[in-house]
């Protein structure tokens, strides 16, 4: 839906997950061999993997200030499964997070990807601006990148205008 750029970094992984969802159409990309490919999923972890999406819209639209849109399992109760440790690469010092254990297969993996993804956002100072849009047709993940960091909609061409149309008329 948007026009926005891809969240930076290891964002794009948790935006392009909450995005695989078209709230408006219905049309969920995790239904497809291809949406389900682009996550290393088997049919089986489709729901382990919509849990995890909807847990982490409702973190989205905390971000962005606006109520979840449904009852949700807290995303840290879902993490808490994916523990991380930290690597220390010998010849440079660089430091990176991984999976603290062998990656599980399939929807545990991908629970340990997104853990990796937000805990290196959080490291970064990043995560707090990947936000949901504020349109309850929409919901779509976007990076906000205004300068205050106050981004309501996904896109103001679409879902900012509409809204703004909206209160016009009601006017």
């Amino acid at each position: 839906m948007s026009e926005r750029s891809a969240a930076p970094g290891s964002l794009a992984l948790v935006e392009s997950l909450v995005n695989t969802l078209d709230i408006e159409s219905g049309a969920d990309a995790l239904d497809t061999a291809d949406g389900r490919a682009r996550f290393g999923l088997t049919e089986e972890e489709v729901p382990g993997a919509r849990e995890l999406r909807e847990s982490l819209r409702a973190t989205l639209l905390a971000h962005a200030g606006h109520p979840a849109h449904a009852q949700v399992t807290p995303l840290g109760e879902l993490l808490a499964s994916a523990p991380l440790r930290v690597t220390v690469d010998a010849t440079d010092g660089s430091a990176a997070l991984a999976p603290a254990d062998e990656a599980p297969a399939g929807a545990g993996r991908l629970h340990s990807r997104i853990a990796e993804a937000v805990a290196a956002a959080l490291i970064a100072g990043t995560w707090l601006r990947l936000k949901a849009c504020e349109s309850a047709t929409c919901h779509w993940a976007y990076y906000d990148r205004s300068p205050a960091g106050r981004g309501r909609w996904c896109s103001m061409q679409v879902c900012g205008a509409r809204a703004k149309m909206r209160r016009y008329r009601a006017k």
